[in-house]
């Protein structure tokens, strides 16, 4: 529900409504993919060729470098669900292809870097049944589920109904999921740190980390994400993402906030725009002790609230 005070104090509910055209909501939301949904545009109806026969909505790269098949529907219809599983099997066979149209777009360094184990669909509708949101808990693929309205005065909200990060099947093993690999090469360590992403954690860092896992996932849901270089804390962007320095006993927290609107601190915060890193977020926050933790809850909130 979105409301608007006027003048004399009381507020009023602005109602929402759908688009007249799939067409108009794919436009908007493609105009401004990358600020809306962290994922960088590749493609507008792409043909998925004979076998598949279809048109894939949206193709994109993701913050974290995954590949992203993205679907739209004006209305409540199912078919959005199927229609997206589907062309995420066309895009299991079609690496070269998917790896050609990056180049051609972004450019062949982030060619290099497409992360191939964490593939994602985005399913972008007025509403989802019951049925939908517990169909995705059955799906070995991650997929978010993304409920839009419009609203008067040129205002589009897009609201996160449900994110699954994928179910551990043969599929996925296939694929090497960051959270299996993790798992599996996981050093032995106190019970403490948190399993999903032990094997990227240093054991000198595990119970620091503990800790800041606690904070980027005590606002909400979020889903954790245990990549190559680092961890990424997402809901529909990314909030945070982790990087381990043993060498200097501290975290790198790079959060998804505007470094302006932050009151810099040498050797604890800092500003990254411009300046290039592992990971994503413009504001760096050094952590090496439980004090330092403490002090960054109140940006972590923040980041949390802006994603």
């Amino acid at each position: 529900m979105l409301f608007r005070q006027d003048a004399e104090g009381r507020d009023a509910e602005l109602r929402g409504s759908t688009v007249a055209l799939e067409a108009e909501l794919q436009r908007r939301v493609e105009t401004g993919l990358e600020q809306m949904l962290g994922i960088r545009f590749l493609a507008s109806e792409y043909a998925t060729g004979p076998w598949h026969r279809g048109r894939i909505d949206t193709l994109g790269l993701d913050e974290n470098g995954s590949p992203v098949v993205i679907e739209f529907k004006k209305g409540s219809d199912s078919g959005v669900l199927s229609q997206a599983v589907s062309y995420m099997t066309w895009l299991e066979s079609a690496h070269y292809e998917f790896e050609a149209l990056v180049r051609k777009v972004l450019g062949a360094e982030v060619a290099e870097s497409i992360d191939w184990r964490r593939p994602r669909m985005v399913c972008i509708a007025a509403s989802f049944s019951h049925h939908d949101r517990v169909a995705v808990q059955r799906l070995p693929e991650r997929i978010d589920l993304v409920r839009y309205r419009i609203f008067e005065g040129g205002l589009l909200s897009l609201l996160l109904v449900d994110s699954w990060p994928g179910a551990p099947t043969a599929a996925s093993s296939r694929r090497n999921r960051g959270r299996e690999a993790a798992v599996e090469s996981a050093p032995a360590g106190p019970a403490a740190s948190p399993p999903v992403s032990a094997g990227l954690v240093p054991g000198s860092l595990r119970d620091l980390y503990a800790e800041l896992d606690d904070a980027l996932t005590a606002w909400g849901e979020v889903e954790v994400a245990p990549l190559r270089h680092y961890i990424a804390y997402r809901r529909l962007v990314n909030v945070a993402s982790v990087i381990f320095r043993p060498k200097h006993e501290a975290i790198l927290v790079y959060l998804r906030l505007d470094p302006d609107t932050v009151e810099l601190e040498e050797g604890f915060t800092r500003d990254m725009r411009g300046i290039g890193h592992l990971g994503t977020g413009d504001l760096e926050v050094r952590l090496v002790s439980a004090a330092d933790l403490e002090k960054a809850a109140p940006l972590i909130r923040r980041a949390y609230e802006a994603a």
